[in-house]
């Protein structure tokens, strides 16, 4: 990749999502993207932009590919951005018009295992560089890092970040893993945030509503985390993966895991690639 590696700042790059072809054709031939001025992350203004694209941009859907060094931000309202559009509610609405430098394209596009709804993602240069799926990019807890990290190592399939809709309410669940006889949410709870009656109480109908359409809920302090997380938070998620009949994957059988006395390792799924081993 192109570019300038900065110090990895909290939200110096914005993943925002491209589902149209012709805003796409907008940002190649005129250089800029919009961001309404009233849904725009709290993070701002990036000084990289990059682009997550849906499903009608057919093989190049559900991953980011293309990125820019953003070179300046003008506010304006939809009418000056759309002059010929007939006059409409939003006319009046007011944009970041977000210009770029230029379109540049990753060497490898950053994928997205399961399709899921992004608008927008505020990460840092480093963890866009270094990404390899939508997961790597999320910056929203150290915490959370930590445990993605070890979740990773063992090549469990989670997805962070994960919205969930339950009747009237929506959850945002931490991470999310799917499997055959049930979905399990891990939350990775700070020491002190959930102590209050008030976030206690929040936490039991949160937990309530998950438990009700089928998920198990696993909750982690941040010194299990900081302190346990191989020795305990991974084998309790691995044992709960188990327990639920196995991950739920691109797979004809779903993946559980066993122990050994080196760490976890994976159940092979049918059909599954297997290292090739000189059996002479």
């Amino acid at each position: 990749m192109s570019g300038k590696i900065f110090a990895p700042d909290r939200g110096e790059l914005l993943v925002a999502i491209m589902n149209t072809p012709s805003d796409f054709e907008i940002l190649k031939t005129q250089g800029w993207y919009r961001v309404p001025v009233d849904t725009a992350p709290k993070r701002w203004p990036p000084q990289w932009i990059a682009f997550y694209q849906t499903k009608v941009f057919g093989d190049e859907a559900h991953a980011v590919r293309y990125y820019g060094r953003v070179a300046k931000i003008n506010r304006v309202p939809r009418h000056v951005l759309f002059p010929e559009e007939p006059e409409n509610p939003k006319s009046g609405r007011l944009y970041h018009q977000v210009h770029i430098r230029s379109l540049e394209e990753r060497h490898q596009p950053i994928i997205s295992r399961r399709w899921r709804r992004i608008v927008f993602i505020p990460t840092t240069w480093t963890k866009f560089a270094q990404a390899d799926e939508i997961n790597d990019l999320f910056d929203d807890s150290p915490l959370e890092d930590n445990l993605w990290q070890e979740l990773k190592r063992e090549k469990i399939q989670a997805e962070r970040q994960w919205e969930f809709k339950h009747r009237d309410s929506r959850y945002t669940l931490d991470f999310a893993l799917f499997c055959h006889d049930g979905s399990i949410d891990v939350e990775t709870d700070g020491d002190t945030y959930h102590v209050t009656p008030e976030a206690a109480a929040s936490d039991n109908q949160r937990n309530n509503a998950l438990a009700a359409a089928g998920w198990q809920v696993l909750r982690f302090t941040g010194q299990q985390i900081r302190e346990r997380s191989a020795e305990y938070c991974v084998p309790t998620v691995l044992g709960t993966i188990n327990k639920l009949g196995g991950l739920k994957e691109d797979t004809i059988v779903p993946r559980k895991f066993y122990s050994l006395p080196e760490g976890p390792a994976q159940q092979l799924a049918l059909f599954e690639p297997t290292p090739d081993y000189d059996l002479d």
